[in-house]
């Protein structure tokens, strides 16, 4: 699979899709309550998203049997909602994908369940959309993929916390996962020249304590391998003349 460069109007069906990421990521925070299950949760993001005339670009994807991957805690990203219940404390990432008009959009979010949060966990919070925002800036034209990439590293490293190696982001749009991988480390000015038409989702997977993860026996939920909390953050964007244009926004 090459790299695909989109026309405006694949970019405008990307963007329609986009929208139902976001109006989904905003709508399911109001059920992010103690005692509701990860199953209903999922159930919730489903109906909406449908409700919306998008379908859900996860179920069944090489498998994977949810509408949209909930992760808890040290669980990284691909988590598979079961009959868990959410608790005061609960770190929860939840990532989208919605297909419609024959494209695609990804994004997520991290949210933490209850008003007392911990110092540290917010920090990681809030170094991880930063970390988003700093990858953003760094996509535009004459950039090359290490910009973006290094931009993710140095911010999140910077703070004393790590970035997932084993996984990253990835080009978005005609499929779910497109070729460019976009690593959260590397070096500035390395990797794929930048152009017009690209579009890409970024996604820094950020761990309080090391990189290190491990798979659980399900195939697919990642776990920090020393068990500590792990937020996750990720948008759409098109590379545009003026800049990244974020897709997956209201």
């Amino acid at each position: 699979m090459g790299i695909y460069i989109k026309s405006e109007n694949e970019i405008l069906r990307i963007k329609e899709a986009g929208r139902i990421v976001a109006m989904t990521l905003r709508y399911i925070e109001d059920f992010l309550k103690p005692e509701v299950s990860l199953l209903e949760l999922e159930t919730i993001c489903d109906e909406f998203i449908r409700k919306h005339n998008g379908v859900s670009a996860f179920k069944g994807y090489r498998g994977f049997p949810s509408a949209v991957c909930i992760s808890l805690n040290e669980e990284v990203v691909h988590g598979i909602p079961d009959d868990r219940k959410l608790k005061i404390g609960d770190l929860v990432k939840i990532d989208v994908g919605v297909f419609k008009n024959g494209c695609y959009a990804d994004g997520a979010k991290t949210f933490y369940i209850g008003n007392n949060i911990d110092p540290k966990i917010k920090k990681l919070l809030t170094i991880t959309e930063e970390a988003l925002y700093l990858g953003i800036k760094a996509a535009k034209i004459g950039n090359r993929i290490g910009d973006i990439s290094s931009a993710i590293q140095k911010h999140v490293e910077k703070h004393g916390f790590s970035v997932v190696r084993e996984l990253g982001g990835h080009g978005v749009g005609l499929f779910l996962h497109e070729e460019p991988i976009v690593p959260n480390f590397g070096k500035p000015k390395e990797g794929l020249d930048l152009q017009k038409g690209m579009t890409l989702a970024i996604e820094p997977m950020v761990n309080m304590g090391k990189p290190d993860v491990v798979t659980a026996k399900n195939n697919w939920t990642v776990i920090t391998k020393d068990r500590l909390p792990s937020a996750h953050f990720e948008h759409t964007i098109a590379i545009t003349e003026t800049g990244a244009e974020i897709l997956t926004k209201e």
